[in-house]
């Protein structure tokens, strides 16, 4: 996916979780921000950010924040996809250009987005019309990293632990079932749940994995103007750095 009419910027603050404050050509212009999450590792003041021009003269903020470039010690800067809405995005694009295989999913016959099932609305719902294989797929976009690990979630998340309990129940039903964490960052070596800021989450992923729930981590190649998702990365549930094969073993 691609962005339009990107713009270089310095964050100064984030008066709430829609809206930022940066310096733009040497003004002071309010922004939205496309993440809710917390984000207090990536949007430091100082930091550089990009934001992504809005042609719609209706909108209160003339730009989208979508990207920051992350500080690392001794190292060049990170740059982080911040749009929660982009992971869906290249997920639907990375499927529909046949590279489902390299998750161990199919090339679907039908994919189709925001299916419900039971209490919870997944991202995808997916049917293989050959073997009649069908399933369903929950999305997360990944922006928090440590070292080279890629981690989620950043701040607790009773939402994502419903999505994986009912993905189980997916799976008990017959339907294959997948979690796909979506890095928003290159250069990752791992993924792991964040035991540490919610414990409950890392549970109930591993929980989800020996019932058969495919836990998968896929990176992307980031620029300001673009994301894609690139190749899939080692799990470690257990959150040691440790390699696994894509799909998550224990």
């Amino acid at each position: 996916m691609t962005y339009q009419d990107i713009h270089p910027a310095v964050f100064l603050s984030r008066p709430n979780r829609f809206i930022a404050r940066v310096e733009l050509d040497g003004a002071v212009e309010t922004v939205h921000v496309k993440n809710t999450g917390r984000c207090r590792e990536l949007l430091v003041p100082g930091c550089t950010v990009y934001l992504e021009g809005s042609a719609n003269p209706r909108r209160k903020t003339k730009y989208d924040l979508v990207a920051v470039e992350k500080a690392r010690t001794g190292l060049p800067p990170l740059l982080i996809n911040m749009d929660a809405q982009a992971p869906n995005r290249v997920f639907g694009e990375w499927m529909a250009a046949g590279k489902g295989a390299d998750l161990g999913l199919p090339r679907p016959a039908l994919l189709r987005p925001e299916t419900a099932w039971g209490n919870s609305r997944f991202d995808f719902y997916w049917e293989e019309s050959e073997t009649g294989r069908k399933g369903f797929v929950e999305v997360k976009g990944c922006t928090l990293e440590a070292g080279g690990r890629a981690l989620f979630p950043d701040a607790p998340t009773q939402r994502g632990v419903k999505h994986l309990r009912e993905l189980t129940a997916c799976r008990e039903a017959g339907y294959e079932a997948a979690v796909c964490f979506v890095l928003q960052m290159a250069g990752m070596d791992v993924f792991s749940p964040n035991d540490a800021t919610h414990p409950e989450f890392g549970a109930a992923l591993r929980e989800a994995a020996r019932a058969g729930v495919k836990v998968l981590a896929v990176e992307c190649g980031v620029t300001p103007r673009s994301l894609v998702m690139t190749r899939p990365v080692a799990v470690a549930l257990q959150g040691r750095r440790k390699d696994s094969a894509p799909g998550g073993t224990l």
